[in-house]
């Protein structure tokens, strides 16, 4: 153990500012005159799994150093600190050049329903390495729910697919309130990680009782004499490509402004 925290940096940290070279492993394992006379977890500042200390004491020891970092100024309104996770749940401190943990991998072993929807065959790269969890996340605590790096999801969104913002002449309602609308954020059997395979997702809001002629219902869809082609392909993209927003205002069909996102 003091073999390996000699090549790690918090060892390196505290070598150059003198504060290991004083006080030593005392620095976040406490005193240990106790221990001495009784080598067991209960009487050091163990971090270990069994130590009977909780995690909020554990984590006051890594902030008696990191509270004045900005990273953590949210801690204590995070969702990692109200669920009882410690710093080194997470955080390895020992025996690794850098204590950053190692993605997804780390929040895996919480977070296995976000491992199992990014395994689907449409995801983020997550497991390819291209993107990491803490790219859209800030584990030490947000403003947002889920620990989004935004104020909303929108602008998460945008940061990398930029393409989506516009503005357009046309904007399609849901892409203006929210990605999540139409899009799962880790990953679905659905292409474009969409939450429903269309056109059952377009139906959502435009079935017949909202919009009157539409091209699906029991009667235009897959039965009766002529069934719609409509259903079969790409269904309602067939048609609507530019699905987030549109430049061109003029109907194929009858020349007018309509504000459909026609593919042009």
């Amino acid at each position: 153990m003091v073999a390996g925290f000699g090549s790690s940096l918090h060892a390196k940290a505290w070598g150059a500012g003198g504060r290991y070279s004083a006080a030593g492993c005392e620095s976040c394992h406490g005193a240990g005159s106790a221990h001495l006379k009784d080598q067991t977890r209960s009487t050091i500042v163990s971090f270990t799994r069994g130590s009977g200390r909780s995690a909020e004491q554990l984590s006051t020891q890594c902030l008696g150093c990191h509270a004045a970092g900005a990273a953590v100024a949210l801690w204590d309104t995070g969702a990692h600190r109200k669920n009882d996770i410690a710093c080194t749940s997470c955080h390895f401190i020992h025996g690794s050049a850098s204590p950053l943990p190692r993605q997804p991998d780390v929040c895996f072993g919480c977070h296995r329903d976000v491992k199992i929807e990014v395994s689907k065959r449409s995801h983020h790269p997550i497991l390819e390495g291209k993107i990491q969890c803490s790219g859209c996340h800030d584990p030490h605590g947000t403003l947002t729910p889920r620990l989004v790096k935004a104020e909303t999801v929108n602008e998460l969104c945008y940061g990398c697919h930029a393409e989506k913002r516009g503005p357009f002449i046309w904007e399609h309602a849901p892409v203006e309130e929210n990605c999540t609308i139409c899009h799962t954020a880790h990953g679905s059997r659905q292409r474009s990680l969409l939450v429903k395979k269309v056109p059952n997702l377009c139906q959502e809001c435009h079935d017949w009782s909202r919009h009157p002629g539409t091209a699906y219902d029991a009667r235009t869809a897959f039965t009766g004499t002529a069934p719609s082609n409509r259903s079969y392909g790409r269904s309602c993209l067939n048609c609507h490509g530019t699905i987030h927003g549109s430049w061109a205002p003029v109907n194929p069909d009858n020349g007018e402004n309509s504000g459909a996102m026609w593919m042009r």
